[in-house]
């Protein structure tokens, strides 16, 4: 599904903007007056990246967060070293 993370199945949610003018009146101002207010989406960080899911390798869309945090198991580029056991 697009724009939905595979883990924790966070999407882009609604809110507003808002557009001010003036000047704070902690700087000396009248104040900030809102002069506009529109609609906008606040969509999740998604990266498509490679994760282990069951044991078998699957290219995902996940949010940043989750990766963060720890919640995906990235699989191994390689096979780790070993030293020759033949001494």
């Amino acid at each position: 599904m697009g724009m939905q993370c595979a883990i924790c199945g966070k999407k882009p949610a609604l809110g507003n903007q808002i557009c001010r003018r003036g000047k704070a009146k902690y700087l000396g101002g009248v104040g900030r007056k809102i002069t506009g207010i529109s609609r906008r989406t606040f969509r999740p960080n998604l990266q498509r990246i490679q994760i282990e899911v069951n044991g078998s390798v699957q290219r995902e869309r996940v949010c940043v967060q989750c990766i963060r945090s720890g919640k995906v198991k990235r699989p191994q580029k390689r096979k780790l070293f070993q030293m020759p056991s033949s001494l």
